[in-house]
Parts: structure tokens; sequence; C-alpha cells
């Protein structure tokens, strides 16, 4: 049987609808985000996650339809806002802040950006989720730090490296496995806040 025969739903009891429990729903969605982290989008199946979970792949089927919706709605259920609470009245201390934050998550959040990389290119849904529980409400966070620095006067609100501040955060995040093969750690993104991001806002 062929890997997409075997990942096709039941004809028959995929129009059912079954109740899952909050518990079992996360279950699935840590199960597919795992699988996707570790073997690639590609190599992720329904049949394989039903195994993983001990369901039948129907299951799944009658869930979420298609892998695509599946993944999207897995990402979705993983929206965390880390840099929601940092607040030390400070900007620079502040950034710092972010960034062992962000190291805390580096190589979870990282292997899955990697893993969907291509995929989110094909399917706008799955670009869509990626967006709205990885990057947007990080984002988001990190421009209302940046916001209260500006009305502290810590920097002015003219300074043109500020729109520059999550693309550069995130950019590093990413690209340190591809350049030296490991992941940014909470040493590595300070000294890269320090040496890069604070110079640019006039910040020491």
């Amino acid at each position: 049987m062929t890997s997409q025969a075997a990942d096709r739903p039941d004809p028959v009891v995929a129009s059912r609808r079954s109740k899952l429990t909050p518990e079992r729903e996360q279950e699935f969605f840590d199960a597919v985000l795992d699988q996707v982290r570790e073997c690639g989008y590609d190599a992720v199946t329904m049949e394989g996650v039903a195994a993983s979970t001990r369901c039948s792949k129907s299951t799944l089927y009658r869930q979420w339809k298609t892998k695509p919706r599946f993944v999207a709605a897995a990402l979705r259920s993983s929206r965390r806002v880390r840099f929601a609470g940092i607040d030390t009245g400070s900007l620079a201390e502040d950034l710092r802040e972010v960034a062992r934050c962000a190291a805390a998550w580096s190589a979870k959040d990282t292997k899955l950006h990697q893993a969907l990389g291509h995929a989110v290119m094909q399917d706008e849904e799955l670009a869509r989720a990626l967006r709205e529980a990885l990057i947007e409400p990080e984002i988001a966070a990190l421009e209302e730090i940046l916001r209260r620095g500006v009305e502290r006067g810590e920097v002015a609100a003219g300074n043109p490296a500020l729109p520059f501040i999550p693309a550069q955060l995130f950019g590093v995040l990413r690209v340190r496995p591809v350049l030296e093969g490991r992941y940014a750690d909470p040493d590595y993104l300070v000294r890269f806040m320090e040496a890069a991001v604070l110079p640019a806002l006039g910040l020491t």
C-alpha cells in the first residue's frame, strides 16, 4: 500500500464527527507537531500520528479532514506570547530579557519553522496558522516593549532601527543553526542584543 493510500480517510466513517475531550485533542496536536519537528512536514502522515496516539486514522480525518488543516489547528493550539510579561522599566533590560526568553524556546520553535519551511510556501492556511501562532503574537509583544521605550524617552520615535528589531531577532534565531550548526542560546542572544540591537537604538 502506498503512503498516499494509507493516508486516505475511510469513506464511510470520515463523514461522522466525534467529540474529543480537550485533553485528547491536545494530545493529537502535540503528537503531530513533535513528528513535524523530528521527521519534517512531508514525512508526517495521519496514519503515523494515529499510530503514535493509539487512535484510528479515521478519527483524525473526522476532526480535521486533511493533514494541512490538522497541522494548522495544532499550530494555533500552541499559541503562546512569551514576550508579553516582560516589563522591567528599562528598554535595554527588556531587550536583554527578550533575548533570554527567546533562547528558552529557540530550539523547539526554530526546528518547527525549519520543518515547515517549504510547506508554508505552498499552503496559505498553514502559513497563516504559523504566523498567527508563533510569529505575530511575539512581534506584537516586542513592538509593545519598543513603544514603551519610546514613550519613556529612551529612544527617539523616528529611530530608523525600530522597525527592524523583530526581523533582526527572528532572523538570528533562524540563521544560527544554518551558519554554526547550533541553536541560539541565552549567552549568544544577549551578546547579539548588546552588540547589534542596543547600539542601533542608542542604548547601552
